[in-house]
Formats: C-alpha cells, structure tokens, sequence
C-alpha cells in the first residue's frame, strides 16, 4: 500500500468516528435554548409529574384504553418522579436523546450509500428542524422521540445483521418496542418496505418488512376497536380519511414558515402569501430532487407518506406527529445534493436554511413558554394554597400575556408543589370579577 493510499485509508477510519461525534456535538450545542429551559410547555408535564408524586404506574396489559402507551407512560412517571423539579436536567435528557437520534440517522444514511458530509447536514438539519426542536423542547413528546429511536435501530440491525433470521427477529423486537410507546410505530412496516422498493428489493428489507407488518398486524388485531370506536379524550384524535389531503399539506408546508409555532396553524389565515411562498419553496426543492434522480424524489415522497401514514387521517396536525416525516425527508434532501445541478442546490439551501431558522424560532418560542411557566405554575399554587373561599380562584389574563400559554398552564392539573389544583381555579374574560390578573411574564397580580 502505498503512501497516498495509506493516508486515505486513514482519513475515512478517523471521519468514522469524528464526523458523528460532531453530529452529536453540533446538534446539542445548537439547541441550547432547550437545554436551559427553565420550565415546561404545557399541562402534560404538570400532570405527569402530579401522577409520579402519587406513585401512579401505568399497566402493560390495559389494552383497552385509547392511549396504550405503556413504555412511554413508565418512562415519563419514572423520569418526571427523579426529574421534574430540575427542568433543565429533564430537557438535557431529551436534547441528548434527540442528538442520538440524529447520529443514528447519519449512520443509518452512510450505510444506504450516502456521502459523508451529506449525510451529516441531512442528520443536523432534521434534528434542528421545528418538527425535532419541538419535539426535543417539550416533555410530553417523549413517546415520539421512543418510536424513532426504535426505528432508526430496526434499520440499523437490518443493514448490520449477519442473516435473514437475526434481521427479523431483532426488527420485531424494535418494531413492538416502539408499538409499546406509540401508535405513530405503525409506520415501521412501511418505512421497511418502502426501503425495500427502493434499496435494490434487497431481499432483506423483505423479510424484516414482513417480521415488523406481523408485529403491527398482532397489535391491531387486539387494539384496531379500541382506536377506531373508543371515546377520544380531544376532538383532535378523531379520525376520517377526508382529513388527509390537508394533514399532508400542512406537514409539507409547514417547515419554511419560520413564524409559527405550531402545525396545525398553518392554514388558520388562510392561503396568504407565507402559504404562496412556502408552495414555491416546496416544488423548487421537488425540482431539486427530481434533478437528482426521479428515485429521490419518489422516495422523498413516498418514504414521507409512509412516516406519515399513522397520523394522516386525524383530526389535527402537531409538530410532533412528523418527527419520523423529518428525518426521512431531511435524508432525502441531503442525498440530492452531490446529485443535482447548482439551481437545484441553490433551491435545497434556501429551503434547509429556512427550516433550520424555524427550528431556532421554535426553540426560542419553547424557552419563553418554559420562562412563564416556571414562574406563573409556583405563583398559582401559591394563589390557590391561600385562597379561602369556596368558590374557584378566578384569574384575567392581562395586556401582553398569551392566553393560549396559560389555558394550557391552568388546564386539568391535578396538583401543584403539593397544593391541590383541579377546579379550583377559572379564567375569565374581561368584563368579569377575578382576583388576580396574570401579567405576560406569568406572575399575579391581586385586585384585592
């Protein structure tokens, strides 16, 4: 061997740690707004939290609730019980795990033949998207960072697997992993046969597709009445297949729209020019692809549906739901990039800064929510601790204040710091009595 190739040899052994490590490095680094979060983004961290104090576990055999979760339900009692009065340690968690998760998909890209440096923008802008910041920024999406993670390691073992045999099993295992902590794991049989079709047929993304599509059959033979005709808690969990034209629209619409938070506003203005500029960007970064090969650009669509499937037909989109969209679709992107011509990597740059852009909105956004909370949930359980009166402790939301922030901060807490919350308190509107006023940065103000 000589000289030149012996350096060579030795460049692409160190890239195969270095260049992950930096993936991993990057991507926690840049969510630092989430590391430091001093609070908490909705009710959901609230309750759990509550349901941890009391000891509350959550059955492995309740098949017959809606929301059969019982891995994710476990591991957020058991994590919110160690963690939840150090916010910024159960954030960490998260934007750690997140980080993992992309490093995953880095290698998950390199062992399906994509370049080095690629595949490590594609794994970095889908983990500093606003469908991953959101996800990593807010507790109540750990469920969603499980299922992933349990694909990401079902692809993992079917590309490193010594036989067919050990490929299916270990893909089974992961596939009802992750059925365990999401119903959004139903994707995992069709992101496998998707890879199948557009991995050469391999025959063994044939056979761990069809290990994983037996698991998620199992499991919705035993749960398919309980999803379809169980009373849904929220009228977002309602389903029909003529909500899938909008879902689908929304969630490729969405990520260049840096101002909004959330999904499921996107269209709540109507189709104005944001909308206008969004479907622009999306069918240039389309040509972008389709210049890179038609087979980008079908898998880009396709390998999208398929991480979508699950979550189509609901009633709402949220950010979370995509989490799985991203990754694939960021991945697609990053492919196209050695491939097409410099329209098309001009197109891909505009639209990856964009998203990136939004993510760092989304997570600056989540910081502010976790600001106010961390200060109106202690001044509120304070508020209820001391107030006497048989009636609910009313609150105004005053000039400045997001109300959607604290209706969703005051929404069925069970308790507080240990003081009791439930009903006893009420917001109200303008006109009426109340005791206190909740100023924009969360605390009370009294009015008597």
């Amino acid at each position: 061997m000589n000289t030149d190739t012996m350096a060579a040899a030795a460049r692409r052994s160190s890239r195969g740690w270095w260049l992950p490590a930096g993936v991993f490095a990057v991507v926690l680094l840049a969510q630092w707004p989430l590391l430091f979060n001093p609070g908490y983004f909705s009710h959901d961290e609230l309750q759990w939290a509550a349901f941890a104090q009391r000891g509350t576990t959550v059955g492995w055999f309740d098949l017959d609730v809606f929301q059969y979760r019982p891995l994710t339900f476990n591991l957020w009692l058991w994590l919110s019980h160690g963690l939840f009065d150090t916010p910024q340690l159960f954030h960490a968690l998260l934007v750690a795990w997140g980080s993992v998760n992309a490093v995953l998909l880095y290698t998950a890209g390199r062992r399906f033949g994509m370049q080095a440096w690629p595949a490590a923008f594609g794994a970095a802008a889908f983990a500093l998207g606003p469908y991953a910041a959101y996800t990593h920024g807010w507790i109540g999406t750990l469920g969603d960072l499980l299922w992933l993670s349990c694909a990401l390691l079902a692809v993992l073992g079917t590309q490193l697997a010594r036989s067919h045999i050990a490929a299916a099993v270990w893909v089974a295992l992961w596939t009802a992993c992750g059925l365990l902590s999401k119903e959004a794991a139903l994707a995992i049989p069709a992101l496998l046969a998707v890879a199948w079709w557009f991995d050469e047929r391999k025959p063994r993304w044939l056979v761990v597709a069809i290990a994983s599509g037996t698991i998620a059959a199992f499991y919705l033979a035993l749960r398919l009445e309980v999803l379809l005709y169980m009373p849904r808690e929220g009228a977002q969990y309602t389903i029909g297949l003529a909500n899938v034209p909008l879902r689908w629209l929304e969630y490729q619409l969405f990520p260049p729209i840096f101002p909004l938070l959330e999904v499921f506003t996107t269209f709540r203005r109507g189709f104005g020019w944001p909308l206008v500029i969004a479907t622009l960007l999306w069918l240039g970064m389309c040509f972008a692809l389709w210049q890179a090969g038609n087979r980008l650009l079908a898998l880009f669509l396709f390998g999208g549906i398929a991480a979508l499937a699950p979550v189509l037909p609901m009633a709402s989109s949220w950010n979370q739901y995509a989490y799985g969209f991203a990754a694939v679709t960021a991945m697609c992107i990053a492919a196209a990039w050695p491939h097409t011509t410099r329209v098309g990597r001009f197109a891909i740059t505009v639209f990856a800064t964009l998203v990136v852009l939004h993510g760092a909105v989304v997570m600056l956004r989540m910081y502010q929510v976790g600001r106010v909370q961390s200060v109106f949930s202690p001044a509120l359980a304070d508020a209820v601790e001391h107030h006497r009166a048989a009636t609910p402790l009313r609150l105004r939301i005053g000039d400045g204040a997001k109300d959607w922030i604290f209706r969703r901060l005051t929404h069925d807490i069970p308790e507080y710091q240990g003081v009791a919350i439930g009903e006893r308190v009420r917001l109200v509107g303008d006109g009426e009595t109340a005791e206190y006023v909740i100023e924009a940065d969360g605390h009370l103000i009294p009015l008597r």
